[in-house]
């Protein structure tokens, strides 16, 4: 039998994809997750994967027809920020895992200190555990959240755009 011959890179990826789309695991990359999830969270927003290796870390990049998603990995695999831009938001649920009802409580806290209270504008959110920014308008989105203790050595909390 003969079977078609592929190069090493191809082969491995189309064998990582096949385990991640059959392992039982929440699918899902989100902040303090393992990379492992990205190409699950390619998959499942129907876009592009592209990978830049910038040394103290790795930038994935998800792109799709309405946006872009970035999510930054740690050498030691870890996802410690991820930013946004495009016509919507993301869904900051599947984004901030178990950090996304930490960061509403944080911002209905906010909003219902700040006199007089404002209805629109940026939204910025710091906790000792989590830093959320997002800001635009209407079909221009933009944003950003990372792990200040996950920040790979040598790495600012500017780099995640």
């Amino acid at each position: 039998m003969n079977l078609p011959k592929c190069d090493l890179r191809k082969c491995a990826r189309i064998v990582a994809a096949t385990l991640l789309l059959t392992l039982p695991f929440p699918a899902r990359a989100v902040l303090g997750d393992s990379a492992a999830s990205v190409l699950t969270d390619q998959a499942r927003m129907k876009g592009t994967l592209r990978s830049v290796d910038r040394g103290a870390y790795v930038m994935h990049e998800i792109t799709t027809t309405t946006g872009a998603v970035r999510e930054f990995v740690s050498p030691g695999g870890a996802v410690f920020g991820v930013a946004w831009e495009g016509q919507f938001s993301p869904d900051f649920q599947q984004l901030l895992g178990p950090y996304y009802q930490q960061i509403q409580q944080a911002a209905a806290q906010q909003a219902s200190e700040q006199q007089p209270r404002r209805r629109r504008g940026p939204v910025m959110v710091e906790t000792p555990g989590i830093v959320f920014s997002q800001g635009g308008h209407m079909r221009s989105f933009h944003g950003q959240a990372y792990i200040p203790q996950l920040l790979p050595q040598g790495v600012q909390a500017s780099d995640i755009r």
